[in-house]
């Protein structure tokens, strides 16, 4: 299967909800995301944002592997650690409580939540982007997380904690 037919089918059916799609598995493509965030094809970066960002909206993660489903066939893509960066935030203060929104790579936002936390995963901290998919978060976003965090004490620690929608996120294990 091409690239260009994988693009076809999306388009043509970009509206309709993945979870209602029951394609039949077609196998795998060449499509790469690195732990970068970057999307490969055949080893060559895709520097098509609005392919990317339609590719991002039908992916799908099932019992650990990730896919790209159309409404005609379901393709295995591999993925070096998740699929999206958090590159940039904003802290919404003129709501109570304040929020933290938190955009990725491919535009997506999200307000740090319930819905969507911000977790420490192997050293490295993460948002839950929904749909069992997550961003990592960029190191310059730590940085100036960093800047803002409130520190306390825990079991002889420093825990470096930030808030968001009346919830406390930690920034480090």
């Amino acid at each position: 299967m091409s690239l260009e037919q994988i693009l076809s089918s999306l388009e043509q059916g970009k509206h309709a909800p993945t979870e209602r799609w029951n394609p039949p598995y077609c196998g795998e493509i060449p499509i790469h995301i690195d732990e970068h965030g970057q999307w490969h094809y055949q080893g060559s970066p895709i520097q098509r944002d609005r392919l990317v960002k339609l590719f991002a909206s039908v992916l799908v993660h099932e019992e650990g592997n990730f896919y790209l489903v159309t409404p005609a066939e379901k393709v295995k893509i591999s993925v070096a650690d998740v699929p999206f960066v958090v590159v940039t935030w904003t802290q919404i203060a003129d709501v109570s409580p304040s929020v933290i929104q938190v955009t990725t790579n491919i535009d997506q936002q999200f307000a740090l939540s319930e819905q969507h936390p911000l977790v420490v995963r192997n050293e490295q901290l993460y948002v839950d982007c929904g749909r069992d998919l997550w961003a990592k978060v960029h190191r310059n976003v730590i940085y100036q997380w960093a800047e803002i965090a409130q520190v306390q004490q825990q079991h002889g620690r420093d825990i470096y904690t930030i808030e968001s929608a009346g919830l406390r996120f930690n920034l480090n294990q």
